[in-house]
């Protein structure tokens, strides 16, 4: 028993403090009442967490040394001990849609998705009220933060960039409540109706000039090869004789009623009668 006092002493001064004479008396009280009532007191004695929690203990109100219990069994004192639970799983949320005005004055509707976990369950409890909470808060604010000094197009751009940055931020803001920030993601940009509208004339508009640029450059490039055609033909007129038939075959393999066929004006003047000149 003495052995057991003398743990207790040496634990409360590594807590930095000692319960003092009235906790040394309660808890020597706890463990008459306890010995007395074995082996039902070990019903309430001993406590079990599972393999994803951690049992931060206080003892009269001072947290008990060791840092957090689990996971399996660990052993309370009834009345004078007091412990909380705390999940260390990877907990996802929805930041709520934030109204952002950035930095070229647009304003969108920004969402977003956020990981955490606790890995420190003791600076969870005794560093921060309710750290899920204060969490949640923290990234909300810090989406707005950030979005405020990008512009439209970097936020339509380059999401995984932003992520990142809250990503970092957020860890390093909840690095003293013990909570590890693993992962930001950028869900969602909405635009207002009205700026889509512009944005969409915008982009038909450079749509088409680059149409018509593509179709200059092809009525170039076909007039360089209609030139190139035209000074071979007229080295060699029988191959414009072979173009007419060539395309009469394409014509006549179309089933046209109508069948137009040029003869040059030299051939006829072969048929035609010559007049003398006085």
């Amino acid at each position: 028993m003495l052995f057991h006092v003398f743990s207790v002493r040496a634990d409360s001064s590594q807590d930095g403090g000692s319960i003092g004479c009235c906790g040394y008396i309660l808890w020597f009280l706890s463990i008459v009442i306890i010995g007395l009532t074995l082996p039902f007191s070990l019903c309430l004695c001993i406590k079990v967490v599972q393999e994803y929690e951690r049992a931060v203990i206080f003892r009269l109100g001072r947290l008990l040394s060791g840092g957090a219990k689990g996971p399996g069994l660990f052993f309370i004192i009834p009345c004078i001990d007091a412990y909380t639970k705390v999940d260390i799983r990877t907990v996802s949320f929805d930041v709520p849609p934030q109204e952002v005005l950035t930095k070229d004055s647009v304003t969108v509707a920004v969402d977003a998705v956020v990981y955490y976990r606790v890995q420190n369950a003791t600076m969870s409890i005794t560093n921060v009220e309710d750290a899920n909470r204060s969490t949640r808060l923290l990234a909300a604010t810090t989406l707005r933060n950030v979005l405020g000094t990008k512009n439209l197009a970097e936020i339509l751009s380059e999401r995984e960039s932003i992520s990142h940055t809250m990503q970092k931020l957020l860890d390093d803001a909840t690095d003293p409540w013990g909570v590890k920030v693993e992962r930001v993601e950028v869900k969602d940009v909405r635009l207002p109706v009205q700026l889509q509208r512009a944005m969409a004339a915008e982009a038909e508009a450079a749509r088409e000039a680059r149409a018509k640029v593509i179709a200059a450059e092809g009525e170039q490039k076909a007039s360089r090869a209609l030139k190139e055609a035209a000074d071979v033909m007229v080295e060699s007129p029988a191959a414009l004789q072979l173009r007419y038939l060539q395309t009469l075959n394409t014509i006549s393999a179309e089933k046209n009623s109508t069948i137009i066929f040029p003869l040059p004006i030299d051939f006829l003047q072969s048929f035609m009668p010559k007049t003398s000149h006085m």
